[in-house]
């Protein structure tokens, strides 16, 4: 059971694991949040809440090839931050497609789908779009633009059936000059157009900006007191704080949703579920917004989950990096799914810190933890023997098999409590990996790896741990799969 004690909303996520790059809008008593993906698909998961605390996905807005185009697994590709809008009764998303097609806007009725094949913006290139419209109708695209060596935040009004330019895109507010200026959002509130952006990076220099002015194209001031937001050279346990998008609640408070990482371990520290979407409450001062992190005390998240594969089709939490979770599983006559062999791997976001899980195969199959192809540790069942895998970078090292007798086999992953480095009470990495496996005589150790192999300090990158499913030859069938938090 998870704890129903209500949780701190500054140290822990409102959605955790490696939902990054939140967006939030609202249209009357309902929320709805989106995130970016990046080379997982289906792409973009979207949320719905009546509260701001308790959220429930209801899709993935990018579900179909023609609105994602990549068919290739390059890490921290494809989907990068996005922007989630809801304009004269219709629902609007533009997101990057990173080495693709660029921007790309689609748009929907009903927010849980179906979502419009893609309009391209094919002068805007850069990352990071939104979305806004003045009194007249005029859509405004605002982005972190590439352009011939000139970086900056640039901004275009836009032709939304086209996605051609009303005229040149024109600079505006490059923010204080920190790292890394980007994620721009355009608001009007009140009697100013407010620009706010990320700067310093999506690591621990990473902050919110502001700045304001009578025209969505500026001039703009900048706030007085920037950055608005920032945890960077604190010792807060919730760190990378950045890439805010404001809403106002019915009543008329205002609220942030915002990107954190919740690292461990020795310094430099480490974090494994990549970045998780957090939640501020705003209180407007002298015109300026300013971040409460203390507004709001949130339900814990109940991530667990069993999956016997017998519902119809996948549970949206399953994705594919460069493939389609349906390429990767069919249905079995005898229950559960049969793997595809060379189809790669199905993959489930990791949630939390401390946690279990454990896959039940018949014939042979792997289950693993990965940040990304190159970085995996895993449990190998084939041909009567089970083995531990590790993968890190060009290393590839298999420990020596271990017979197993019978059809079906249980193997299991945990994280747990790092152990300690020698005589120092110190602990180095953020957790050890245990993996184990049972074929019906009781669970058996195989290796335990130090987790910070498997964080975004050692992979690089924008995303989080995977647990991933995948064929270890001919006849791999998955019978189930569960995930427990410790």
């Amino acid at each position: 059971m998870t704890n129903p004690t209500p949780l701190p909303a500054a140290e822990h996520p409102i959605i955790p694991g490696f939902y990054p790059d939140p967006t939030i809008c609202r249209v009357g008593d309902d929320y709805y949040l989106a995130n970016s993906s990046f080379e997982y698909f289906p792409g973009a998961p979207i949320f719905h809440s009546r509260d701001l605390l308790s959220w429930k996905q209801i899709g993935n807005i990018l579900d179909r090839r023609s609105q994602f185009l990549r068919n290739n697994w390059w890490h921290s590709g494809g989907i990068y931050g996005s922007t989630l809008r809801h304009h004269d009764g219709r629902f609007y998303f533009v997101t990057t497609n990173v080495g693709e097609a660029g921007q790309l806007i689609v748009t929907a009725e009903d927010p849980s789908g179906p979502w419009s094949d893609p309009v391209i913006v094919p002068g805007a290139a850069g990352i990071d779009p939104d979305l806004c419209w003045d009194e007249s109708g005029q859509c405004y695209l605002t982005w972190k633009g590439f352009n011939d060596g000139n970086d900056g935040i640039f901004q275009a009004r836009l032709d939304l059936e086209t996605g051609e330019f009303k005229g040149e895109a024109y600079p505006v507010w490059q923010g204080l000059g920190l790292a890394a200026p980007e994620a721009p959002h355009l608001y009007r509130i009140g009697e100013y157009w407010y620009l706010m952006l990320a700067e310093g990076g999506t690591e621990r220099g990473h902050t919110v900006t502001i700045a304001r002015g009578e025209r969505p194209e500026g001039p703009f001031e900048p706030c007085p007191d920037n950055p608005v937001f920032s945890h960077r050279s604190t010792a807060k346990p919730v760190q990378n704080t950045g890439h805010a998008d404001l809403v106002q609640s019915p009543d008329g408070t205002w609220a942030a949703v915002y990107l954190a990482v919740r690292p461990g371990g020795f310094t430099p520290q480490f974090h494994v579920l990549g970045r998780e979407t957090f939640l501020a409450g705003i209180e407007w001062v002298d015109g300026w917004p300013v971040f409460d992190e203390d507004r709001f005390q949130i339900p814990a998240t109940d991530t667990a989950f069993t999956d016997d594969f017998t519902g119809v089709g996948l549970d949206q939490r399953w994705v594919a990096p460069g493939s389609e979770p349906e390429a990767v599983v069919v249905g079995h006559p005898d229950g559960g799914v049969a793997l595809q062999e060379g189809a790669g791997p199905l993959c489930a976001r990791i949630r939390d810190l401390r946690w279990g899980a454990e896959a039940v195969f018949s014939g042979s199959g792997r289950l693993g933890v990965l940040m990304d192809d190159r970085h995996v540790y895993g449990l190998n069942y084939a041909e009567g023997q089970v083995s531990a895998v590790v993968v890190i970078g060009g290393l590839r090292h298999e420990l020596g098999s271990v017979p197993c007798p019978g059809e079906d086999v249980v193997l299991r992953i945990d994280a747990v409590d790092p152990r300690t480095e020698g005589a120092s009470p110190v602990t180095i990495g953020p957790d050890d990996i245990v993996l184990s496996f049972d074929a019906g005589d009781g669970p058996r150790e195989l290796g335990r790896f130090d987790g910070r192999y498997l964080s975004t300090e050692v992979t690089t990158g924008f995303t989080g741990r995977m647990l991933a499913v995948e064929a270890a030859g001919p006849g791999s069938r998955l019978q189930k799969v569960e995930y427990r938090p410790s």
